[in-house]
């Protein structure tokens, strides 16, 4: 044991948003420093004991102690695989759907039907091209920091290795009360370098009016966390990752000021395991726009 270490022992009381709780008694936590505020030690609390879907978070009893710190992290072995299966997370581009109230459907049509064609080429012989109508923030789509900041990457300017191939991390809030998704939800889960994908169900409702009132979203405190934390990506299967009704919209602020991708309208996300897979969501390469549809998937079983 060293002169400088400390732990904290406490009591806490937790309550969880979707009902019930949890209680302890007598925990003790290695600390650095020689104190801790409770805020910070119920962020602890929560992101060891792995939990999600947290409330309020009551510390008792607290004091610090002189004690050598016992802190070990266990790491699971997982075998390796040889297969790969992808896993679509991407709705369909459909002519005349939309997306977002207050944007407009896609048109999709011929440019050149396979009759048209017909005149062109050698008797049996057909082709059809096709023309795409459409503003950029259609189905699923990813948002680069020009989307937010007009001196920001555009979305020709994203690097594969910041769109594809990126190790996954899923964050669950299914049943959650409330709309509203804090950073507690993220304390349990290693976010850094990963891309966080937001599973709050709401792809349920694609397509159908309730899809565009009262979406799940994230706060700017949770926006905040993930930035500190370093995730690579950030994506949710709902309209928004704002809520639409603050113009200041401080989610895209944060992440896209820090250079963090976001992937909204996401689909699908129930199929997907807490970790262990990759995420892709690579745009079309095009000059000048802040956000385009992308083909996103997720690979289990990638090395």
């Amino acid at each position: 044991m060293t002169a400088t270490d400390k732990r904290v022992q406490f009591d806490f009381e937790i309550d969880f948003s979707n009902g019930g709780g949890i209680q302890g008694q007598g925990f003790r936590l290695d600390i650095d420093g020689d104190d801790i505020d409770d805020a910070a030690l119920a962020d602890s609390i929560v992101r060891d004991l792995r939990l999600l879907m947290v409330g309020a978070v009551r510390i008792l009893s607290k004091r610090v102690i002189v004690e050598r710190h016992k802190c070990a992290a266990a790491q699971v072995a997982s075998g390796a695989t040889t297969s790969v299966r992808h896993v679509d997370l991407s709705h369909a581009i459909e002519d005349g759907m939309i997306t977002y109230k207050g944007l407009p459907a896609p048109l999709v049509c011929d440019h050149l039907s396979r009759e048209q064609s017909r005149a062109h080429y050698a008797e049996g012989t057909e082709f059809q091209i096709g023309k795409l109508t459409m503003v950029a923030n259609t189905g699923t789509y990813i948002d680069s920091p020009y989307h937010r900041f007009a001196d920001g990457k555009d979305v020709a300017g994203f690097d594969l290795d910041e769109v594809a191939g990126l190790e996954g991390v899923l964050a669950r809030v299914t049943g959650m009360a409330g709309r509203a998704i804090d950073h507690s939800v993220f304390l349990p889960l290693d976010v850094q370098g990963k891309a966080v994908l937001v599973h709050t169900g709401w792809d349920r409702h694609w397509r159908t009016d309730p899809y565009f009132e009262g979406h799940p979203f994230l706060t700017a405190g949770a926006a905040e966390y993930l930035r500190d934390s370093g995730a690579r990506l950030v994506g949710i299967d709902s309209l928004n990752i704002d809520d639409t009704t603050d113009g200041h919209r401080p989610a895209h602020t944060t992440l896209l000021g820090a250079g963090i991708p976001i992937v909204e309208h996401l689909r699908g996300l129930e199929q997907l395991p807490d970790a262990g897979f990759h995420f892709s969501a690579v745009p079309v390469k095009i000059k000048g726009m802040g956000t385009f549809p992308v083909r996103a998937y997720a690979s289990l079983g990638a090395a």
